[in-house]
């Protein structure tokens, strides 16, 4: 491959970089007024928020909640007629700071855009790991501290696994912003781009991608569900449109809630959850096997309530912390004072989900989905066991994920 043909950066986004992309034209401005008003149209009674639009097509795993809340209804439940759209990082920032998407899904690169002006909120949490960095086979790199001025294939400059090897780097001694060489690639050629050039010496890829990778041979440096870095805490998160918090927040509750509800019932149906998600061809794989084992690793709770919320501002809180440590936020930044203004609590004290109801009761009597199928939620793996075989790593599906 030419090398010509993608640009190679040492930098890393900088204060105010994100403040360009936050601003907001006057022809869109005004086709936001335009939607806004509905073109003189009222909601109707079975979708009384009306119409809205989530970036989540991205081919990754990660992304269940937002399929699965569309497949089984959570979202219409809630009086929300909602369309999942494609894109990529900076399309997703540009539709929150813009108004064209209420809620976004995404990771860590959204903390250095938050910083630089971005109005939106941290609402709440996720699911766990979803990134790995990796060697490609024959490489004499087999931990983070053989990457030390290294070329390192990401999806995009400023992106959540550029922000995931660059936390790993930093803890192992290399200067993310000077030690090693960051190259963006197109997302449809970054997850081979390794097995067939010389241009990279490691990649960092979503799933299934990476795990798809490890089939074929590659090393992992590094799987954040179980990295002791990354295990245990929230890689993914709810993010939502300042506007809509404040001018619309009963719209941001009522998301919320169908995520919640889907988070439940994929808690209790992970074998379900992979067939639905495989089936309608949300995702880069048909190994449901796969799939299954991806959904079980990212720990989607069986309940909300204060622990949950209380994990989001905290998880916040750590990774402001070690994103200081990379570049990706600046090291005079207060931390604290940070999450305090970026993590906002929408339900309040009026949250419906409170330590004393789980809300898994009004997830499984909605939604009885292949009811001899579904396995027994006692059977899901207390753990986080091996990732299985893929046995069929052909997709079409684009690179990338539903937040960034």
């Amino acid at each position: 491959m030419n090398k010509s043909k993608h640009k190679t950066k040492r930098l890393f986004p900088t204060v105010g970089r994100d403040l360009a992309t936050a601003k907001i034209t006057l022809a869109t401005a005004l086709l936001l007024f335009l939607v806004s008003c509905g073109g003189g149209k009222k909601p109707d009674s079975k979708f009384p928020f009306g119409r809205v639009e989530i970036q989540a097509l991205s081919g990754s795993a990660c992304v269940a909640p937002s399929y699965i809340a569309k497949e089984l209804g959570f979202f219409e439940r809630e009086g929300i007629d909602v369309t999942l759209v494609g894109g990529d990082f900076e399309s997703n920032k540009l539709g929150l700071s813009t108004g064209q998407f209420p809620v976004a899904n995404g990771d860590y690169g959204f903390f250095p855009a938050a910083y630089n002006g971005l109005d939106i909120k941290l609402v709440a949490g996720l699911h766990q790991g979803c990134i790995q960095v990796l060697a490609p086979p024959g490489s004499d790199i087999r931990t983070a501290a053989d990457l030390a001025g290294k070329r390192i294939g990401i999806d995009e400059i400023g992106g959540s696994p550029m922000a995931v090897t660059s936390v790993l780097l930093a803890n192992s001694g290399i200067d993310p912003q000077k030690g090693v060489t960051w190259i963006p690639f197109p997302r449809d050629i970054l997850p081979t781009i390794a097995d067939k050039s010389k241009e990279v010496d490691a990649v960092a890829l979503w799933d299934p991608w990476g795990p798809l990778a490890v089939k074929r041979g590659y090393t992992l440096l590094c799987d954040i569900s179980t990295h002791p870095l990354f295990a245990g805490k929230y890689c993914c998160f709810i993010f939502a449109s300042g506007q809509y918090v404040k001018e619309k927040p009963e719209l941001i509750r009522a998301i919320l809630r169908a995520y919640r509800r889907a988070s439940e019932w994929i808690a209790a149906n992970p074998e379900e959850t992979a067939k639905i998600v495989v089936e309608k061809d949300y995702v880069a794989s048909s190994d449901t096997a796969l799939i299954t084992q991806l959904i079980v690793n990212y720990r989607y709770h069986s309940r909300h309530g204060h622990a949950e919320k209380a994990q989001a501002r905290d998880d916040a809180l750590y990774f402001s912390r070690e994103l200081k440590k990379t570049g990706f936020l600046p090291a005079d930044l207060d931390p604290e004072k940070f999450v305090e203004h970026f993590y906002f609590d929408v339900f309040g004290d009026d949250d419906v989900f409170d330590d004393g109801d789980n809300g898994a009761h009004a997830v499984r009597d909605t939604v009885n989905v292949h009811p001899a199928d579904t396995p027994d939620a006692d059977k899901q793996a207390a753990g986080k066991p091996d990732r299985p075989d893929d046995k069929s790593s052909k997709s079409n599906k684009p690179l990338g994920h539903g937040q960034e």
